[in-house]
């Protein structure tokens, strides 16, 4: 029994899971005559999932001039795409609402470019930015690693969301609609038009007290507030909890 126990576990200590009969990217092989173990791509052949047969798709560009239509329809899910994938790779920058002031902007990091208000940007062909979003521009590194070109092109369409909702005028709603807009004057908090409840929360009209906690100044002291006699969605109840 005893040799026979050897003998299995001799059988057991082979190599052959250790050393496999395989190429390690960017390992040497003695099997070829350069002595590379990688090959380079056979001549006139595509690899799977490299064919890029649609350009425009891929680069944002007709031939080198960037160009200013989508590649597929932009559906409500694609804009909502857009808008996860911008709030997660672009606000740190350009911020929620595109201007340019993101949280690391705030924290001493480079101005980013205003996605709204700079009428260069603003006018500029959806290609650009799908372009700067795969290449980079500037001091902005690319992202092409991070985010598929479909979700680039969804971007793409969500910044142009934001250009409308922040530069939109009364011609831009249809007509059937313009009579649900409300006034800033029109919005009521508290009784407070909307204009004073945004000063009360900055500090306080003049003559009122600022609002401070022993935390620091309250940024929404009518969050729980009526708006329109509608209480504000998610709104505590009852105040703070002690």
């Amino acid at each position: 029994m005893g040799i026979t126990g050897l003998l299995l576990v001799g059988v057991g200590c082979r190599q052959d899971m250790h050393d496999q009969p395989k190429y390690i990217p960017l390992r040497s092989s003695a099997f070829w005559v350069d002595g590379m173990g990688s090959r380079t791509q056979i001549a006139g052949t595509v690899a799977r999932g490299q064919l890029r047969a649609d350009a425009y798709y891929y680069t944002g560009k007709n031939g080198v001039k960037e160009g200013d239509r989508f590649p597929f329809p932009i559906t409500e899910a694609v804009l909502e795409r857009g808008q996860e994938r911008y709030n997660i790779y672009c606000t740190p920058c350009h911020s929620r609402i595109g201007d340019g002031n993101g949280m690391i902007v705030q924290r001493g990091y480079a101005k980013a470019a205003n996605l709204i208000g700079d009428a260069r940007i603003v006018t500029a062909p959806v290609g650009h930015y799908y372009d700067v979003i795969s290449n980079g521009w500037g001091a902005m590194p690319d992202y092409q690693a991070q985010v598929a070109p479909a979700d680039r092109w969804a971007i793409s369409a969500y910044i142009r969301v934001l250009q409308m909702s922040q530069n939109a005028s009364m011609n831009d709603v249809p007509a059937e609609m313009r009579d649900k807009i409300l006034d800033e004057q029109q919005i009521k908090i508290n009784g407070e038009s909307l204009s004073n409840a945004e000063l009360s929360a900055q500090g306080g009209l003049p003559g009122q007290n600022s609002g401070a906690s022993a935390t620091g100044p309250n940024p929404a002291p009518a969050l729980g507030g009526q708006v329109q006699g509608q209480a504000r969605p998610n709104a505590p109840q009852g105040g703070p909890k002690k």
